[in-house]
């Protein structure tokens, strides 16, 4: 009996073991997925086209050669504004844009870009991914086939480039202006005209008058671009606290991928998105000195507190009416709102009352 039951002992684990042993042929077979992502940007566009990239070297990198990821920029798809569209239908496998960028087919995707007079980027960050941003991006994308997960942030945004002077609202009625987003419908509801342009586009509209002011991103990338050159007047921010890029997934793709290389693109997607917000950071400070030391005929300005004033009863305004016409976007407005109520009161404790004390010591 004792040699009956060793038997099957040494029988059950001679079947687990190779039950073990097929599970991990399996996730380590040699097979190679090879992904296609479509991003908005234009070849070799620095910052916004480095985050796709590190992503796709940190993933190829991490799976040991098993996950490969080919990306064709906009100046080759030739459809800046269409990566949702190529990602859903299958076209690609992945996407890197902005979410804002889709607010006229599905107005419920511009909340996860960033707010004005929202939260700033770590309390975004804070909200995202332990807040349930995460969750209501799930409940906005999933009705499409799509995942989205943050794809780098630019951190707080400038204002933007202007070719006259804005001293009042009546100065922004009828004011042709480049402005996504949220943001854009703020400049709407005061009598702006605000359109959406790609990146590749910008300067030649602006120096064809085209339109007659554009924000882009801040001195990060802003400099390389030439915008100095045609309108002098760079206005600080309050449209873009915290404006994160995404990296689409098409849902029957990321089924298709075993789970390891599912943790290792969520990862690589995770690393290369926070990398892109230190690199960001790093070059605003880099090109401001530069800019302050070189290029001094600019004039950095503040909006009047009475255009902030009409901008912040805007947005207010749009964000009830918002609100009253579709319970998901109450549901992702309110979660919003509730989270920075409650983060900001850290972040005045913390980060707030550091900056005003070593401001103190200096008067």
């Amino acid at each position: 009996m004792k040699l009956q039951k060793l038997s099957k002992v040494v029988a059950v684990a001679a079947i687990t073991m190779t039950s073990l042993s097929a599970s991990y042929t399996m996730a380590a077979d040699g097979k190679v997925y090879r992904l296609k992502m479509a991003e908005t940007w234009n070849a070799n566009f620095p910052i916004f086209g480095d985050a796709p990239r590190e992503m796709a070297r940190l993933a190829e990198e991490m799976s040991d050669g098993r996950l490969k990821i080919t990306i064709d920029s906009a100046n080759k798809h030739k459809a800046p504004f269409g990566v949702f569209d190529m990602v859903r239908s299958g076209q690609y496998d992945l996407g890197h844009s902005a979410s804002y960028y889709w607010k006229g087919k599905v107005p419920n995707t511009l909340y996860f870009t960033t707010m004005p007079f929202g939260m700033t980027t770590p309390e975004q960050y804070g909200w995202f991914y332990y807040g349930g941003g995460q969750a209501l991006s799930d409940k906005v994308y999933s009705k499409f086939g799509l995942r989205s997960f943050p794809g780098g942030n630019t951190g707080n945004q400038m204002g933007g480039w202007f070719q006259k002077e804005i001293n009042s609202v009546e100065d922004l009625k009828g004011l042709k202006m480049r402005i996504p987003g949220f943001a854009g419908e703020v400049m709407a509801k005061l009598g702006a005209k605000p359109t959406n342009i790609p990146s590749g586009e910008l300067f030649t509209a602006l120096e064809r008058r085209t339109i007659d002011a554009l924000e882009w991103v801040g001195p990060s990338l802003d400099l390389r671009m030439g915008f100095h050159k045609i309108a002098p007047y760079y206005y600080t921010g309050w449209h873009e606290p915290a404006t994160e890029l995404q990296f689409l997934v098409n849902e029957r793709t990321w089924k298709k991928l075993p789970d390891d290389l599912r943790t290792i693109l969520r990862t690589s997607m995770k690393l290369s998105s926070y990398d892109m917000y230190i690199q960001s950071y790093h070059e605003s400070a880099e090109n401001w000195a530069k800019m302050k030391q070189e290029f001094p005929n600019i004039e950095v300005k503040s909006f009047p507190s009475s255009v902030m004033k009409a901008m912040y009863d805007a947005n207010e305004s749009l964000l009830a009416e918002k609100a009253a016409e579709d319970p998901l976007a109450k549901e992702i407005l309110d979660s919003q709102a509730q989270y920075m109520q409650k983060v900001r009161v850290w972040t005045n404790i913390s980060d707030r009352a550091y900056l005003d004390s070593l401001d103190n010591l200096a008067d």
